[in-house]
């Protein structure tokens, strides 16, 4: 028997290298997949949507917050992936009783990184593993030469991130959305604010936002709000941007540096 550790620090038994894989997290599935676990992953949750193949193919077992325990069970995972935050932890706590299940907990870059990283030794793909954080890492570093060229001689850009409507919440300090926002090159205007507080557009009337982004997700923002923000700041830049690309962990950031770079182009344009 083999005990390895997840990112909370929790032990977790396996007798063998995982066959039947659950996953409870979009941007963990997509990984799984880039990994190459076509076989092995044999559940995902109804908003694991990347790669559709597997979205149109593989079980679904519920959402990330409920999920069928039945066709858990039906399943007979030998190791289940979720996540500290997306997951809900009652739920988590149960299945942990019955089958092991590794937890991610991630806030940062290297959080992501090591994921990757932990996640390849588990499943017994540790060189392409390897060769999808190098060139995670080159991209980043791309990225950031780009940059800091843009930004150069340029007072620093004040953000928002709003992930939700009714009631209006935002990304603040302490989430892997607002260590994005720092390597995109932005100052989150609530970072003096923890995780996804409620805020009233009232409170944005002081804080000298320079860019308003309103996220594709989990709250699908479209054009037609920005009305009601351009209310309250009508000198303010307002962006429609791919949530995927601040909130997802895995080798969706093989496209993030990409996605960042034109969007910084765009921020830049009158603000």
């Amino acid at each position: 028997m083999k005990i390895i550790k997840d990112q909370l620090d929790r032990s977790i038994n396996l007798t063998n290298i995982p066959q039947r894989i659950i996953s409870l997290v979009p941007s963990q599935t997509e990984y799984l997949h880039d990994l190459g676990l076509e076989n092995e992953v044999v559940g995902i949750t109804k908003f694991c949507v990347h790669p559709n193949n597997w979205f149109r193919n593989k079980t679904r077992i519920g959402g990330t917050k409920q999920y069928h325990f039945d066709r858990i069970a039906e399943l007979k995972p030998d190791l289940i992936i979720a996540n500290k935050e997306e997951n809900d932890k009652t739920q988590i706590e149960a299945l942990a009783k019955i089958y092991p299940v590794w937890l991610s907990d991630i806030y940062t870059f290297e959080d992501a990184i090591n994921m990757m990283q932990s996640i390849g030794n588990l499943v017994n793909r540790t060189e392409k593993a390897t060769e999808i954080i190098h060139n995670i890492i080159n991209k980043k570093q791309q990225f950031e030469t780009k940059r800091d060229q843009l930004l150069n001689n340029r007072s620093p850009l004040k953000a928002a991130y709003f992930i939700w409507r009714k009631p209006y919440m935002i990304a603040a300090n302490d989430t892997y959305i607002n260590e994005m926002l720092k390597i995109f090159g932005v100052q989150n205007a609530f970072q003096h604010l923890n995780r996804y507080p409620e805020v009233q557009l009232e409170q944005l009337k002081n804080l000298e936002i320079d860019i308003l982004f309103l996220s594709s997700e989990p709250y699908p923002f479209k054009e037609k709000h920005f009305e009601e923000f351009q209310a309250i700041l009508p000198n303010t830049k307002i962006i429609i941007v791919d949530g995927e690309m601040f909130s997802w962990y895995g080798t969706r950031m093989l496209k993030t540096f990409d996605y960042f770079e034109k969007l910084l182009m765009t921020s830049l344009v009158s603000s």
